[in-house]
């Protein structure tokens, strides 16, 4: 059903000479002097009986369009009025007038109804949401077998070393330094084929996770597991927590026995326990090692300082330069004092006796010898020839490797005994244990079953499948609607 609304706007005043459509309009609603108003829809007729009949005085005309409507006599009044639009206004001659354009105003949409598409996306959330949401739902409740945790906590402690690597350990993540602990070790353990081979000979593993197969073939393995299918299922029943900061490890083990998960826990603690004394008697033995090389080294370093010496002393035929030396400075003082006493016996006879006299003859003799024998003593300490040196080397020099013999000799001794002090330490640090496994929660006995978490599964398989319907859901859409 269309609907048309015809709307007569009044024209600008002012135009002369122009016919518009506002001013056509308005001269359209005027009525002419011969014509006669037409009457109001609902209203009789001039000519009719019943408008002919006289009126009673005092009484009104009933007005049909309601309380302050225009009497039916009003041109204006009978005129129609579309909605929305204004009245038309008196206009002067000579000024046009103009129609507005046909409004068409289509009719109200009708109700959605549900169409075959509808049906079809409704079909595929069933299919591919709730189906398989109801099916895992089946299997978690009802196939699924419980499963028990049971939990223990250990940290790996160290008596010695302990300040000096928590003072260096920031300022070697920082360098980048491969600062392994033996926390990290034990961490890597515990995943290890080793650790399987050795719980699976003591609990045997297949026969117990492979119980529920094939029925439960979502939380079990198949009982021709080879050793590394076990492997991977130790990864999925026994999970790790550790922290690298504080070196602390905490193990959840799932069983489907209550007794088992606690056996399998202790085992673990076991095995970390024997793997810790093991890197204990490793670094004890290493530390023996390096403290025997040392001080044999130190010993080596020691001997060839002391031959050396030796060698020095039988080329040189002095024991101790400096105590020679200290022995010649002595000479040297003694003959100073000769020619001191001497000279004043000289003095004493040239004034007592006369110059010819024989005693004044030997005095200035015995002067001229003692001043050669100084100066030859003096040449000793630079000279290298035979005559003036005891062995055929001058004193500096002799002296310069005589001192790097001593050097020598004193900073193997103090290696010997650094060497001998190490060896002692080592030997006292290995008789006592200085790495041990200090476990701060015991293996846990559970009491009901927490495993597997039936409500977490469900709702992130709905989330999923919701997700993977609403791709889908989008892709043929925009597919069918390209095509």
């Amino acid at each position: 059903m269309t609907k048309t609304i015809q709307a007569v706007p009044s024209a600008e005043p002012g135009a002369t000479g122009q016919k518009d459509a506002p001013a056509q309009a308005a001269q359209a609603a005027q009525p002419k002097p011969d014509q006669k108003p037409a009457a109001a829809p609902g209203a009789q007729a001039p000519n009719s009986p019943a408008a002919q009949a006289p009126k009673p005085q005092g009484a009104q005309t009933p007005n049909p369009q309601g309380p302050g409507a225009q009497a039916p006599n009003n041109p204006a009044a009978q005129a129609p009025k579309p909605q929305g639009a204004q009245a038309p206004k008196p206009q002067g001659q000579g000024q046009g007038q103009w129609q507005q354009p046909t409004v068409v105003v289509r009719p109200v949409a009708s109700p959605a109804t549900v169409k075959r598409r509808h049906w079809g996306l409704m079909a595929s959330f069933g299919l591919l949401v709730l189906m398989p949401l109801l099916a895992l739902a089946f299997y978690l409740w009802v196939v699924a077998d419980d499963q028990y945790s049971s939990t223990t906590g250990f940290i790996v402690r160290s008596d010695e070393g302990e300040a000096a690597s928590e003072m260096l350990g920031g300022l070697a993540q920082l360098a980048g330094a491969n600062t392994a602990s033996d926390s990290d070790i034990l961490y890597e353990f515990i995943q290890s084929q080793e650790i399987v081979e050795e719980i699976d000979s003591m609990v045997d593993l297949r026969a117990h996770y492979s119980a529920g197969w094939p029925r439960d073939f979502l939380f079990t393995i198949w009982p021709d597991a080879t050793l590394e299918d076990l492997v991977w299922y130790w990864q999925r029943v026994v999970r790790i927590s550790y922290d690298r900061s504080s070196g602390l490890t905490e193990v959840r083990v799932l069983a489907f026995d209550r007794e088992t998960a606690r056996t399998i826990a202790a085992e673990i603690v076991r095995l970390s326990q024997e793997l810790i004394n093991d890197l204990n008697v490793q670094a004890r033995e290493d530390a023996l090692r390096y403290a025997r090389a040392d001080l044999d080294d130190a010993i080596a370093r020691l001997k060839l300082a002391r031959e050396e010496m030796t060698r020095f002393r039988t080329r040189t035929r002095i024991v101790d330069p400096v105590a020679d030396l200290q022995g010649r400075m002595g000479v040297m003082n003694n003959l100073q004092q000769q020619l001191a006493t001497a000279l004043i016996e000289y003095d004493l006879l040239r004034d007592t006796v006369s110059a010819s006299d024989p005693r004044v003859t030997n005095a200035e003799r015995m002067i001229e010898v003692i001043r050669e024998r100084i100066a030859i003593e003096r040449q000793t300490f630079a000279s290298s020839s035979t005559e003036t040196g005891a062995v055929g080397e001058d004193y500096p020099s002799l002296l310069a490797e005589f001192e790097s013999l001593t050097v020598d000799m004193k900073f193997a001794e103090e290696t010997y005994r650094a060497a001998l002090t190490a060896l002692d330490l080592a030997r006292a640090n290995a008789a006592r244990q200085s790495r041990y496994l200090a476990t701060y929660i015991d293996p846990t006995l559970a009491d009901d079953s927490e495993f597997p978490r039936r409500f977490v599964l469900i709702g992130l398989a709905g989330l999923f499948f919701v997700m993977l319907w609403s791709i889908l859901a989008l892709v043929y859409y925009s597919i069918r609607d390209r095509g």
